[in-house]
Order: C-alpha cells, then sequence, then structure tokens
C-alpha cells in the first residue's frame, strides 16, 4: 500500500520560512519522481515543482523560484520542502505526490498517489 504522509505545516508571517516532510512508502519504483503541489481555498490546485529521486534534479513553478528548494533524503524516503521569503500568496494546503503508474513527475490532473496534505498559512 502506498502511502505518503506530509508533515510541517505552519502558520507564519510573512519573511518567514517552513519546511515541509513527505515520506514515502510502499511505492514499488525506486527512481521516481515526486512532486510538491498547493491548493490554496477558492483556487485550483498547481504544481510547486518536483525532483527526480535520482540524480536529484529539480523543477520550479516561476512563482516559487529562488525561494522554495525541494531536497530528498533517500535512505529516509522522505522528501523536503524548503520555503523561504514566505508570502501571504503563498499559503494553501500542500500536498506530495508520486504516479500511480510510471515514474514521470506527477501533473496535476494526473493519476496520482496523494498525501493528505499540510497547511501553511502566511500572513502579513
Amino acid at each position: 500500500q502506498v502511502q505518503l504522509v506530509e508533515s510541517g505545516g505552519d502558520s507564519v508571517q510573512a519573511g518567514g520560512s517552513l519546511r515541509l516532510s513527505c515520506v514515502v512508502s510502499g511505492y514499488k519504483y525506486s527512481s521516481y519522481c515526486m512532486g510538491w503541489f498547493r491548493q490554496a481555498p477558492g483556487k485550483e490546485r498547481e504544481g510547486v515543482g518536483s525532483i527526480y529521486r535520482a540524480g536529484s534534479k529539480t523543477y520550479y513553478a516561476d512563482s516559487v523560484k529562488g525561494r522554495f528548494t525541494i531536497s530528498q533524503d533517500n535512505a529516509k524516503n522522505t522528501f523536503y520542502l524548503e520555503m523561504n521569503s514566505l508570502k501571504p500568496e503563498d499559503t494553501a494546503m500542500y500536498y506530495c505526490a508520486v504516479r500511480r503508474y510510471g515514474v514521470a513527475c506527477p501533473s496535476v490532473n494526473g493519476l496520482n498517489y496523494w498525501g493528505q496534505g499540510t497547511q501553511v498559512t502566511v500572513s502579513s
């Protein structure tokens, strides 16, 4: 059974930092891409960034480039989303995901395994 568990969400002031974690278990692939997504109230879910487990190649949405960093600890099957210079518009539920079939990076509307989400609230 594939499980993704996010943690680390909190309420912070603008300009602050947070680090989210995503632990992946039960996934049959050893080399795959993991994606971070977020959904703000009343808005559609959007991609934040992704990372390939083999080689650590990363991709970022333009809105978070230079502020967010995705990393991983392969030994712990854990992925991280380091968020700096947080803005009120970063307020959202943050999710991690992997594809159900194949090792390519997950897309917002693809067939994915999702975590339950962790809430990030940034106040001005």
